[in-house]
């Protein structure tokens, strides 16, 4: 799919004022409210938004420790762990990778003992080999999409 400007001060605006009204959001871009409801729609259905809901942080909701695991999976055993994974609460995020390991996971916890409990878990899930942890000390980038917004904006106007 191709984002436009258009689409592209659209998008700023859900980042940047995601509490707006819809009514308030056309006339801020100077469009018909229909125009953008269409907009709207195209993008989610073309999967450039995916979500609406607000931003949490596990910090606030009392886990501040971040980590990082790399779990090693036994061959053939990946999508069962992928699934398995799905049942820690404390895993925010896992993706199969490339490299050193077969999944990626980011892991709140509340301590350093809790994330060591987590650990052990893990790596008594079914298919688990070894896991390799990293702790995160701060955050130099929050997760952020604008900057790619922008970019993307910007090829389109050319």
């Amino acid at each position: 799919m191709t984002v436009d400007t258009l689409d592209t001060r659209i998008l700023r605006l859900l980042i940047e004022q995601p509490r707006t009204s819809i009514r308030e959001y056309a006339r801020l871009l100077g469009i018909a409210r229909g125009t953008l409801q269409a907009r709207l729609d195209r993008m989610e259905r073309d999967g450039v938004i995916t979500g609406t809901g607000p931003m949490l942080s596990p910090s606030a909701l009392g886990h501040p420790v971040l980590a990082f695991v790399h779990i090693e999976v036994t061959q053939g055993h990946l999508d069962e762990v992928g699934d398995a994974l799905a049942a820690v609460p404390e895993i925010i995020e896992a993706f199969s990778i490339t490299g050193g390991g077969d999944l990626l996971t980011r892991v709140a916890a509340r301590d350093n003992a809790h994330l060591e409990d987590v650990i052990q878990r893990l790596i008594q899930l079914p298919g688990v080999v070894r896991t390799r942890t990293e702790v995160a000390l701060r955050e130099r980038v929050a997760h952020r999409l604008l900057p790619l917004v922008e970019s993307v904006g910007r090829a389109a106007a050319k």
